[in-house]
């Protein structure tokens, strides 16, 4: 239970940041630029936020993360003060939508159904989800697919995508059936690159399938493809500075050295972890 002191100043700041959207889009005394704007071009920025939110717990730096939550709930607010205006919906609409919801894929907490563990909880969770897409679909064909966003970033997608067709039975029996695949699309994308009338369209369609697959490999492996990826491109920044750094000591440029001393230095990257 949050403390009355507590409660009254979330309420507070809340609102406060409520009139302070409402100051901005003001369109005879607000900022131009936050007047100017619509749902599209506001988009970008809601992706960029919660990007940085993403990197801040990655960079286990609290008070940062908290900055970075103020930046993304300000876009929740900046979009629903778009919504208002056009009597689409309003702020407390959002909150109350994901209030019902969260207390609707809880009945365990907050209903009399016994508490699952985990993964029932997991399971008991999609199961929801999946009756309320039938809700809203009513007559319309439904597809288990259904509901994932498109603008999704390409790697998240496709696991979920994966995740959705293997709750349906559309999965591959075990892990060494996915490496395979891989190395199918592999000798696939090999064959396509070395055709003399090579097409750049079916190079880019291996390459995709690739990817797609490497997806599968981690889903399988029970780990997220997305934050992999993320942690390996920091990991390879990492190792990258520390080449351009040895050489810089040395008063050598990138362009001044070769692959193999550049591969020595990586593997003394590799080794300094």
């Amino acid at each position: 239970m949050i403390p009355d002191s507590a409660s009254e100043k979330l309420s507070h700041e809340i609102l406060r940041l409520h009139k302070i959207m409402q100051d901005l889009r003001d369109p005879e005394t607000g900022c131009p630029w936050d007047v100017e704007q619509n749902f599209e071009t506001i988009a970008p920025y809601t992706i960029e936020e919660a990007y940085e939110v993403a990197d801040a717990i990655s960079g286990g730096d609290r008070k940062k993360l908290a900055e970075e939550l103020g930046d993304l709930l300000l876009q929740v607010v900046f979009h629903s003060q778009m919504a208002a205006e056009e009597g689409s919906f309003t702020m407390a609409d959002v909150a109350a939508n994901i209030s019902d919801k969260m207390i609707r894929r809880h009945p365990h907490v907050f209903a009399d159904d016994a508490r699952p563990d985990a993964a029932d909880q997991t399971k008991r969770w999609e199961d929801i989800k999946a009756s309320e897409r039938a809700a809203d679909a009513g007559d319309k064909d439904i597809s288990v697919l259904d509901g994932i966003a498109v603008n999704l970033p390409a790697m998240v997608r496709a696991e979920k995508l994966q995740k959705r067709a293997a709750r349906a039975g559309f999965d591959w029996p075990n892990m060494a059936s996915v490496i395979a695949k891989m190395d199918e699309e592999t000798d696939e994308l090999m064959d396509a690159m070395s055709d003399q009338n090579k097409d750049q369209t079916d190079i880019a369609d291996e390459v995709g399938d690739i990817l797609f697959v490497a997806s599968n490999i981690a889903r399988k492996a029970g780990v997220n493809p997305e934050t992999a990826l993320l942690a390996c491109n920091r990991k390879f920044e990492t190792r990258f500075r520390f080449i351009e750094t040895a050489l810089r000591s040395q008063g050598r440029s990138l362009e001044e050295a070769s692959l193999d001393e550049m591969e020595a230095l990586w593997q003394q990257a590799k080794r300094a972890r």
